[in-house]
């Protein structure tokens, strides 16, 4: 652990980041009603609760080195969630404290900051040079001040309604199913149109607004970029609550996620006025690709920590089901197997997180890092498949109680209390309970419409499967591979520029040596691993 840390003077804990939330008035409906006060509403503060840890985390002394980060480029540390990354290790760092917030939340939310941050670093470098420019990198630049001084959270407002998936953005009867330009003056742009999904919406600061596709010169309109503040006038939110809350808190149901859970938001833009300081791209249509294309290998990055922080309380209350249960793993294979192809799991995946930090890529235009997209997508794509086997190997450990179990009323009920307590405990060792209790914890997580919820975010979020096989193939080095085949066959055809199947190389690797020599330094020094402060 780094002996002394730079200041982190200006970051806010949970308690200055909800009172925050007070200064701002979203209009925002939840259940059907209209919300008075973000910050009260118990509908969402299970998400405000969840968002606060990465507040608290960065303020702790003993998770501050995951947790923070020091922008080189500002002289300035900041929280990890807002940080652009300028090496390798930066990479590895934020995969390991996304990692320690979903072990404590579930879900953390937040890092979809870092990602949206990453990613328009470098889609801004790239439109000033193709413009010999420095006005998009110089807005960004004071955005990203703004952003890192007020420790602010902000949602990525990036999927739109899209409408019929059948047809591009220009052709929709309803141009509102894509957020789009509706006027440019001298202030700044005018949008209007939707966006579907937006994580923790309605106690965000503020919302970045990105296109979740790429475009052709006939959508110039909905090739729009820019930041907006949770209140500007004309947007409307219409969320879900976060996670389960007040559900039987007196009881013990819902254990984990009357705590802890997310919203989300179906986010309208009525002719929002954006001033030109905030729009980092409005029209530069060709440039969307490159933006949905790094965001959304960032955040396939960052979802294997939160699964990963996610399958370690999987393991956690697995093991504690077998011991609440009578049986010790060591002992009886029929629980020691599925223990360890769920520990198999989530450190296969996140294995990958791993080697897309350590091979991670200096992107040529902002200098900022960028995850290995094979190993990115890889590990994303195997959590996304993996998780309703997680879910199945917990039930498989943890046996039929855990949704077999009478209603936590029960345990209050004075003519059946006392005889369920006696006759549903197994390890003498164990209180009833505290059996019940983890019970009902694995319920939570993996058979309850939460876990339903786990299960879609993990398949869905960041994209879908058939999204991520393609980003694999897209940039796999299936031609080196070829290469190697046909040089051993002596073939002779190495060459060919006409053979579309050895085109792609791998990334960085254009000569024998590559950009990497072995034995080069990619990471920086890392502290203790942070899942043994979990």
């Amino acid at each position: 652990m780094n002996a002394a840390l730079p200041s982190t003077t200006g970051f806010m804990s949970s308690a200055d980041y909800r009172e925050s939330l007070r200064r701002y008035r979203p209009r925002v409906f939840v259940d059907g009603r209209s919300v008075e006060s973000v910050a009260d509403e118990p509908a969402f503060q299970p998400g405000i609760n969840a968002l606060g840890v990465s507040y608290d985390f960065a303020l702790d002394p003993a998770r501050a080195p995951w947790m923070t980060a020091f922008q080189t480029s500002r002289g300035k540390t900041v929280n990890r969630m807002l940080h652009v990354n300028e090496a390798a290790g930066d990479l590895l760092n934020k995969l390991e404290a996304v990692r320690l917030l979903c072990q404590e939340t579930g879900c953390a939310q937040r890092y979809l900051a870092h990602d949206a941050l990453n990613a328009l670093a470098q889609v801004t470098a790239r439109i000033d040079d193709a413009l010999g420019s420095t006005e998009h990198r110089a807005r960004f630049a004071a955005y990203l001040e703004h952003v890192q001084d007020g420790d602010l959270s902000l949602g990525i407002a990036m999927t739109d309604a899209k409408g019929d998936r059948s047809k591009r953005p220009h052709q929709q009867a309803n141009p509102d199913t894509y957020v789009h330009i509706v006027e440019q003056n001298a202030q700044g742009v005018v949008i209007s149109g939707t966006k579907a999904i937006v994580t923790g919406a309605p106690y965000m600061h503020e919302l970045l607004v990105m296109p979740c596709r790429s475009m052709t010169a006939a959508d110039q309109e909905f090739a729009i970029c820019c930041a907006v503040p949770i209140d500007a006038q004309g947007l409307t939110i219409v969320a879900r609550a976060a996670g389960r809350p007040g559900e039987k808190v007196e009881h013990g149901a819902a254990l984990f996620s009357r705590r802890y859970g997310q919203s989300t938001g179906v986010v309208i833009f009525d002719r929002v006025t954006v001033p030109w300081e905030r729009v980092f791209y409005a029209g530069q249509w060709e440039h969307s690709s490159v933006l949905t294309y790094s965001y959304a290998t960032h955040h396939r990055h960052s979802c294997i920590g939160a699964r990963a922080g996610f399958g370690d309380l999987l393991i956690g209350a697995g093991a504690l089901m077998c011991e609440a249960n009578g049986f010790d793993p060591t002992e009886h294979s029929n629980l020691r197997e599925p223990m360890v192809e769920l520990i198999k799991i989530t450190e296969g995946f996140f294995a990958c997180g791993v080697a897309a930090s350590v091979y991670a890529t200096e992107d040529a235009y902002s200098g900022s890092f960028m995850p290995d997209p094979v190993f990115a997508n890889i590990g994303k794509l195997l959590l996304a498949t993996q998780i309703y086997d997680m879910h199945r190997l917990a039930h498989e450990v943890s046996g039929g109680l855990i949704v077999a179990l009478p209603g936590p009323d029960e345990d209050h009920n004075p003519a059946t209390a006392a005889t369920l307590a006696e006759v549903l405990r197994a390890n003498p060792n164990v209180p009833y309970d505290k059996r019940i209790e983890v019970a009902r914890f694995v319920e939570d997580l993996t058979a309850s419409y939460q876990g339903g919820w786990y299960s879609v975010i993990s398949l869905h979020g960041g994209g879908s499967p058939a999204a991520m096989k393609q980003e694999i193939w897209r940039n796999y080095p299936l031609g080196d591979k070829v290469d190697l085949v046909e040089r051993l066959l002596d073939r002779g055809v190495l060459e060919d520029p006409r053979r579309a199947i050895t085109q792609n190389r791998q990334p960085g690797r254009c000569c024998d040596t590559g950009c990497t020599q072995p034995g080069q330094a990619v990471m920086v020094a890392l502290p203790e691993s942070p899942k043994k402060l979990a």
